[in-house]
């Protein structure tokens, strides 16, 4: 039976064991297949929020899932403002959301 997190979620993983990488995402392991985008990772691992709005505070997560809404903003590899839909998962690959709101002062303010 699949964890509790992963029932949490209406997002399943179709991950075949010789396509599997492992990602850190906000310092913990997760398994994601080859073929995702960074936000199907974490959407398929129970990660829904990626970032807080600047001004509500509000939880935001992938929306479009195609680089129009600036929703899923994500730290890859150190670099800021990453749109997760949009970049393909590598092994090793280093990720942090911003539901902390710890992110750059770049941010995109898409929200105001």
């Amino acid at each position: 039976m699949p964890s509790a997190q992963k029932d949490s979620t209406m997002f399943r993983n179709l991950l075949k064991p010789d396509r599997a990488v492992t990602l850190s995402v906000d310092g913990k392991c997760i398994v994601a297949c080859a073929d995702d985008t960074v936000a199907s990772a974490l959407l398929t691992n129970g990660i829904t929020s990626f970032r807080k709005t600047p001004v509500s505070g509000a939880a935001r997560g992938p929306y479009c899932c195609m680089g129009v809404c600036f929703e899923c903003l994500v730290t890859i590899d150190g670099e800021t403002n990453r749109q997760a839909c949009l970049v393909p998962v590598r092994p090793g690959m280093v990720i942090e959301t911003h539901r902390d709101n710890s992110h750059s002062g770049k941010d995109l303010n898409h929200d105001r």
